[in-house]
């Protein structure tokens, strides 16, 4: 099983699956174990979905982008090889602070709400087949090590946040649209550090060419 949703479901709204680990989760630290668990069946890409919110906000939580990336890497590696998605159980303990859910909700219930009345199943040439969806899998699945990686550059955690955000909203509802959304959003990412390699590479140089005509 690849942990995916059959076409033929209705799910949950996910205002509605996040209000419920809200009011669940209160004012204290939750485990991961907890959120899955309330999730149900559709947990791994919804918990997909609810890790990266908070780096696609114009002001991310600072200090999260590597747990909540690494717990993404391995969903996403499971999902691209077809498996049922795991986490070890010492990363299914660990907790997100507390107030977290608190402060995503309210960062994000606009955002929620519109992509509720947006996504919807289409495009199914994009999303109709195993070998597909195990392909955006592998796609989430780079962007989840960038996003990890603790870099103090602007925009290295917005741009892969955004990729997996619309990938995992695109499997989850079957909307092609998103999937596409997702790719353009992966090409940006890749096409801003090839950018940045070459603005550090040339800093670099002509560094070296000043100090070498100061010698």
């Amino acid at each position: 099983m690849t942990g995916l949703p059959p076409t033929t479901r209705l799910p949950r709204k996910l205002s509605v699956e996040l209000a419920e680990l809200q009011a669940r989760a209160g004012d204290r630290a939750v485990p991961l174990r907890e959120i899955i668990y309330v999730l149900g069946t559709r947990a791994y890409l919804l918990l997909i979905i609810l890790l990266s919110l908070p780096f696609i906000q114009p002001v991310p939580l600072v200090g999260l982008s590597t747990p909540l990336g690494l717990a993404i890497v391995l969903i996403a590696l499971r999902l691209s090889l077809g498996q049922r998605p795991w986490l070890p159980m010492k990363i299914q303990r660990a907790r997100l602070p507390a107030g977290f859910f608190g402060k995503l909700a309210t960062l994000t219930a606009r955002l929620l709400r519109f992509l509720e009345s947006v996504l919807r199943p289409r495009w199914a040439a994009l999303t109709g087949t195993a070998r597909l969806n195990q392909l955006h899998a592998l796609v989430i699945l780079l962007a989840a090590l960038v996003l990890l990686l603790p870099l103090p550059i602007p925009f290295s955690n917005l741009l892969p946040a955004w990729a997996i955000f619309l990938l995992a909203c695109g499997l989850l509802e079957r909307d092609g649209l998103f999937v596409l959304l997702g790719y353009v959003a992966f090409t940006l990412t890749i096409l801003y550090f090839v950018l940045l390699g070459n603005v550090a590479q040339d800093a670099i140089e002509h560094g070296w060419a000043w100090l070498r005509a100061k010698v």
